[in-house]
């Protein structure tokens, strides 16, 4: 069956992060996960980090306004959940694509499901 709507637009991001695992100290037993997306990761880098508008941001990353807003409040969300909760935040996927220029490992588009 092919999916149904507008197919998603690949996000631009400055590079894969270094570190993709965030671990809760002090919770006895194997936490729970919640994962982040690569495109999420980079929405908080953006609004958070370096305090960008989200005009900014989204031009940056190459979607609309309301897109990024999206991202940003998923992104949000689930760090929210994994501090309040005590889960594991680890960093895959998503639906994105390297900014040109930027130094990772040689990937230079990926598309998760």
């Amino acid at each position: 069956m092919k999916p149904r709507g507008r197919p998603k637009k690949l996000r631009k991001i400055q590079g894969e992060p270094k570190i993709l695992l965030f671990s809760p100290r002090g919770k006895p037993g194997r936490p729970d996960e919640a994962g982040l997306k690569y495109e999420e990761l980079e929405a908080i880098r953006l609004a958070d980090l370096e305090r960008l508008k989200h005009l900014e941001a989204a031009s940056r990353m190459g979607i609309s306004r309301q897109s990024f807003g999206r991202v940003l409040n998923g992104a949000r969300k689930t760090v929210a959940q994994a501090l309040v909760h005590g889960k594991i935040i680890r960093v895959s996927g998503g639906s994105y694509k390297l900014k040109e220029g930027s130094k990772t490992s040689g990937k230079k588009e990926k598309e998760a499901k």
